[in-house]
């Protein structure tokens, strides 16, 4: 979509247009659900749902505050970076405070007592497991590192953001994105480092 056509397509949703809303959810619904699945590996896919939903209702009721410094799609990625940090924050308080417990997706039906077994194209659970594994690790050092390093590094990596998309919606030049970003993946290297019981950084390309 053009900028031009991006503007207009805005300003449609303003008027409260409802084909502009639906034309917009379309654009920018499935890239943000795709987003939040990659920023932990214990969201579900209705995790992801809920998270979407609460973000599109933002977008619904902000859209008038966008101002066009950056793409519509990077500002829907931001609200949804926060909407699902404030969803992980709500599930952990529950579970310190002794909420339900989780549903698991392999418990037997009731009637047959048999697990669903549906063929997987995924790669091996012990593969799995790893990469599960690896992620919570992230996960949890970008949770250590601090938001402003956090927010770029998502920007980068989750969003697939180039220098220039990121540099609009923070208002930074490029070359202040490239060096902040070297920063920051330094001090998450040196944070994973102390996690893994190697010895060894997970790395990160720039």
């Amino acid at each position: 979509m053009s900028l031009e056509t991006e503007v207009q397509l805005i300003a449609r949703c303003r008027q409260g247009d409802g084909d502009a809303w639906d034309r917009l959810f379309d654009l920018h619904y499935g890239a943000s659900g795709r987003f939040v699945f990659q920023l932990s590996p214990a969201l579900s896919r209705e995790d992801v749902e809920e998270i979407c939903q609460e973000t599109f209702m933002a977008v619904i009721k902000n859209i008038r505050s966008f101002k066009g410094g950056s793409r519509l799609q990077t500002w829907v990625f931001r609200i949804a970076a926060n909407k699902a940090r404030d969803f992980l924050q709500r599930r952990q308080a529950a579970k310190r405070g002794g909420g339900r417990a989780a549903l698991s997706l392999h418990e037997p039906n009731p009637e047959t007592g048999l697990a669903p077994d549906p063929p997987s194209p995924l790669p091996s659970p012990d593969a799995l497991l790893l990469q599960a594994e690896r992620h919570t690790q992230v996960t949890r050092a970008l949770d250590e590192l601090g938001l402003p390093c956090r927010e770029i590094i998502e920007l980068r990596y989750f969003a697939d953001l180039g220098y220039d998309d990121i540099g609009a919606e923070l208002n930074l030049n490029s070359k202040t994105v490239s060096s902040r970003l070297s920063k920051c993946l330094g001090q998450l290297e040196k944070i994973m480092t102390k996690m893994l019981s190697d010895g060894k950084s997970a790395g990160f390309p720039v």
